[in-house]
């Protein structure tokens, strides 16, 4: 059997990211290390995962594009749904991440907006496909 379990995020602060999380989406913490270079927060049954730069690039000895590297985000985005779009872009904003694109209705009735979070990563703000 074959499980999609994690998504790991590189970044500068594994902790201050992971705050940023549980903050905004009220993600709890699941795990860090005592070094603070990784750590998953509780998002269901894939979770969601940080690890410090130092500690990836032991890891991936090729080396790897930083989120920090582009002005504008990766080509990939994480997802988050939600009944207030409005309450939780403001909330994430108040948090530190940067509004990347407003809050628009698609033809299908979907609310959708995006933000850049703390560490330049996409992340879409969404009510539910009815």
């Amino acid at each position: 059997m074959i499980k999609f379990k994690y998504v790991i995020l590189y970044v500068e602060d594994v902790e201050k990211s992971m705050n940023f999380y549980q903050d905004t989406f009220d993600t709890p913490i699941k795990f860090i290390t005592p070094e603070k270079d990784y750590g998953e927060l509780l998002t269901g049954e894939t979770s969601l995962s940080f690890a410090s730069v130092s500690l990836a690039s032991s890891n991936i000895k090729e080396g790897f594009l930083s989120s920090k590297s582009e002005a504008k985000p990766f080509g990939i985005e994480l997802g988050f749904t939600t009944d207030d779009v409005e309450r939780l872009v403001a909330k994430a904003i108040e948090n530190g991440a940067v509004l990347y694109e407003d809050i628009t209705v698609k033809p299908w009735g979907q609310k959708v907006a995006y933000i850049k979070d703390t560490d330049n990563y996409l992340v879409e703000i969404c009510t539910e496909i009815q």
